[in-house]
């Protein structure tokens, strides 16, 4: 199932682009700053699957940031509840990552559109 079009942050449109184009190898370092958008949001555990599949060196090296989210998920989540989540994360292939951060999005978005009603 191909993931939803709607513009919903400013890291769902880079990770549309790479994933249409087939350009998967640089598709990590969208999904890292969606980590990052999604730890601040308080969704934690869906921050911390996605962190599994996103990490990577070049994510790291194109958003140092990560090191410092995947550190705060370990801090609140736990290490050994981090390190399940991530697992999770890392098996994922990509389109199940796709689908899977874009139905992230969409939760934060309904969530946000609710606490500002």
């Amino acid at each position: 199932m191909r993931p939803s079009r709607r513009k919903v942050t400013p890291a769902g449109p880079a990770i549309r682009n790479y994933h249409d184009s087939g350009n998967v190898a640089v598709i990590h370092s969208p999904l890292a700053i969606l980590v990052a958008l999604l730890d601040r949001l308080g969704r934690r555990e869906p921050a911390a699957t996605i962190a599994g599949y996103a990490f990577s060196p070049v994510s790291a090296a194109g958003f140092p940031e990560i090191n410092t989210t995947i550190a705060h998920l370990r801090d609140v989540l736990g290490d050994q509840t981090y390190e399940s989540l991530a697992r999770k994360g890392e098996t994922m292939t990509t389109a199940a990552m796709v689908a899977y951060a874009y139905d992230q999005i969409d939760q934060a978005r309904t969530e946000l559109k609710a606490v500002s009603k």
